[in-house]
Order: C-alpha cells, then structure tokens, then sequence
C-alpha cells in the first residue's frame, strides 16, 4: 500500500491534519492503533484560539452545543484569568469531552476523503515505510501524532528530553448527587488538589492528587481516595454516588527538540506533553496541525516557496516551549505547600491579576489568542463587504487576501479574493489559509507579496 501522507494517530491532532489535507485534495491515511474510539478523555477545554481554528473549519458552532461556556476561569482561590474581554468571536474556554472535538474532526476527514485504518499498530519506520505487523505501507511524508509514548518519536530516534512533575494524578468519571454550582470547580490546598468538569450527561471527570499519598499508576483507585481529596480542596465532595471508570497517570514536562527529521514530522503529545494545568495540551496539539497541514499540502501540490516546511519548526517550537513553561508554572504554584506560601501566591496573584496589562496577557497566553508567530501575527476575525466573516472565507483552505483591488491572475487554487467591510489601512492584507498575517502593505506591491508566499502564478 501506498499513501502520499501517512498519519499515525487519530487523536484530535491527526484527524484535524488529515481532514486539511483530504480537502486540500491530498490523499491521506490515518493509522490508529485502537480497534475502536473510547470517550476515557482527559481534555476537557478547547480554548478561543482553538475555536477559531475549529471555525476556520465550520465546527466551531456545533461544538458550542456540546458544552458550557466559562468565561473566568478560577486557577486557585482567588485568582481568575478573566476571558470574557478576549478580543474574538469566542471570549470563553467551552468545556466539553475531547470525544466531541473527535467525533467532530473524524466525520470532517472522512467526508473530505481520508482513510481512517484502526487497529493498526506500529512496529517499524523507515523514511518512507511504515510496518503494522506483517503490513508495509509507503509514504512520501510521515507524520507523528500518535501521543506522549509516540511510536514515530521512537522509531526515528528523537530525544523527548524532560521529567515527570506529578505522579499518581487520579482519575475517576463518577455520578454526584449535588454537582458544582459552578460549570468548572478547582482548587489547590498545599497537599491536595481537585478538578470537577461535567460530561454533559449526568457524569462528571474529577481529576485528584495527594501529596501524602504517591503510589505507582499501576495502584488501584479507590471511590474513598477520591471523596477525601476533593474534600480536602474543594471542601465538599459533592456528594460522589457512583464511579464507572477510575484510574492513576502521572504528567510529565516533555519536548523534542526537533519537530521534523527528514519527511517525518511530529505533532501534538508525540512532540510536547506538559502538566494539565491551564488545560492546553489538546489544543496546542490542534494548533500544531493547523500550522502544518496547509504547509505540507502546498509542497505536495508543488507551490511552496523554498523552506516553507521549516517554519513548521520555526513556529511550533517556540510555542510548545511556551506552553511548557506557563502550564509548569501553574502547577508548580498549585503544588506550593506551606499556608504562608499559598496566602502570599493568593494575595500577590489576585493584585497583580487585576491590572488590566497583566490579565490581558494571562488570558492571551491561555486562550492561545494572544500567541502570535515572528512576523506573523494572528489574524481577528472581522466582517466582509459580501456579509460573511473572514474566518468563514478562511473555509477553502486557501490564503486569504483583503483588498479593494483585483490582484494578477494566476492564483486561483491558491486564493481567494475578498474586501473587508470597511476601508482600512494598510490598503491589502494577505492572511494564511491558519489565520495568520502574512503580509500587509499597498495594493501595488500585491503581486510581488503573492509571489513570495505562494509562488509563481
């Protein structure tokens, strides 16, 4: 067998890669090792910059039916990262199970064309084949996004240098007779902390740690384990009925040092995996494929201007660094254990949250709105003179260029022509089919803009 782009994983990353690539009119197999789909999830929040994302792709509104908007996310006592002032279509983090975000990106990719192959494990990479078992399948490129223990990392020999930063984290999907009044309940007391999010359906996901208690993931959880801790760092247990599913994992802080090894790529947990504070693995896992996708999709189709490949790394990198450091930092502030220590985290936290510079920054890094790339900076949505949005255009997978005046022919599979509501300056605007500026500047100099992003005519 034979496919242009093999993708190994289909976790929300590699179902979003493969549905940009079939629709960019690649051919594209997904290879998941699982026979059939699970909802034991541990992501819970999809964050505004990903819900841009989602919308650039037409999911964004029918994932909202799906959850409960929060539009001030607690971190601890009485620290709030307010996002209800972000400034795009989705001030909020959605709190919904990643199965939807799944359920979603797989009905996208399959209509789109891709082939999903489950129950295939991988046991052997070369450059350019994979071997499941007795089957051997060529790629012209490759692509990793197949989790923190990722087979592609593995088989290629990359690194994943980092340590573990909590371990015996629990994890339960329980019934509570008085749920949270609050859509999200989380707290931190020194030595126990507790995170409730509901389903949807009557059940909910705690997650728990005890610092006096550190046993190996393989120790067995106890329904009785989970009511004391999330007693002791939510002061009630809500009331905890029943469980259906409980289990232990621990976190680690981990990262590649290189997100490409020649036509292989990695994305997602198999590239970067951090502390589940701040709730952002999942989504810089999306991010990552929505950088890469319609960069491996103009190489295929023979366009791409030279070195486009490595800005995946470029990018990337810098942003799993990012999110590394802000999501350690949150758990490490968690984990703080002496009272005197986590008043003055509450005291300083809480004052400097409320100047306005700083809360807008927590709550750009966060949300992933505020992270731009090197002169590519993230495009807001905005309103065009046909009546659609820009995010809506951003649909055909093709850049984006806003202007007043007709550019030269010749791009037409690349592009796609549009004006903004108003006049604006600078007089043109090309934005990148991930929602980034790529270039603005006068409508004369369009053509040489046009050729240095997306090549010849």
């Amino acid at each position: 067998m034979h496919t242009t782009v093999a993708i190994v994983g289909a976790g929300p990353t590699g179902l979003l890669l493969a549905g940009d690539l079939a629709r960019a009119g690649v051919e594209v197999t997904v290879f998941e090792r699982r026979s059939g789909t699970s909802n034991l999830t541990r992501a819970f929040g999809v964050h505004a910059r990903t819900l841009e994302v989602l919308d650039a792709r037409g999911l964004a509104d029918e994932l909202l039916t799906t959850g409960a908007r929060v539009d001030k996310l607690r971190l601890f006592d009485r620290i709030k990262v307010d996002l209800s002032r972000l400034p795009s279509r989705f001030p909020f983090l959605l709190i919904t199970p990643q199965f939807h975000v799944e359920r979603l990106l797989e009905e996208r990719a399959i209509k789109a064309g891709a082939q999903i192959v489950r129950g295939a494990e991988l046991t052997g990479l070369d450059q350019d084949t994979l071997r499941f078992g007795s089957e051997t399948v060529t790629a012209d490129w490759i692509v990793g996004a197949d989790g923190v223990h990722s087979a592609v990392r593995a088989a290629v020999g990359l690194p994943f240098p980092g340590r573990s930063v909590l371990t015996s984290i629990m994890l339960a999907d329980v019934r509570l007779a008085t749920p949270p009044a609050e859509v999200l309940a989380v707290n931190a007391v020194g030595d126990a902390f507790a995170f409730v999010a509901p389903f949807g359906d009557g059940w909910h996901r705690i997650f728990a740690w005890d610092r006096r208690k550190q046993v190996s993931d393989r120790e067995p959880v106890t329904l009785d384990e989970i009511r004391a801790v999330t007693r002791r760092a939510l002061g009630t247990d809500f009331g905890i009925t029943e469980a259906r599913w409980m289990s232990r994992f621990h976190s680690d802080e981990r990262q590649v040092p290189a997100y490409r090894t020649g036509n292989v790529f990695l994305a997602g947990d198999a590239a970067h995996v951090h502390s589940p504070a701040g709730g952002q693995g999942m989504n810089t896992g999306l991010q990552d494929a929505a950088n890469l996708s319609w960069k491996l999709a103009a190489t295929v189709q023979g366009w791409a201007p030279p070195g486009l490949l490595d800005t995946y790394q470029s990018e990337r990198h810098p942003v799993g660094k990012l999110v590394l450091r802000s999501s350690g930092t949150l758990i490490r502030l968690a984990m703080i254990e002496s009272a005197p220590a986590r008043h003055l985290r509450n005291t300083v936290g809480a004052a400097l949250m409320s100047l306005p510079a700083v809360s807008r920054r927590a709550a750009g890094v966060l949300s992933g709105v505020g992270i731009d790339y090197a002169g590519a900076p993230r495009t807001a949505d905005l309103p065009l003179r046909d009546g659609g949005r820009l995010y809506e255009s951003l649909r055909a997978g093709r850049f984006v260029l806003l202007t007043d005046d007709q550019p030269a022919a010749g791009y037409a599979n690349r592009l796609l022509v549009t004006a903004p509501q108003t006049r604006s300056r600078p007089e043109a605007t090309l934005v990148r089919p991930d929602g980034y500026t790529a270039w603005q500047g006068p409508a004369a100099e369009t053509g040489a803009a046009l050729h240095r992003h997306l090549g010849p005519a």
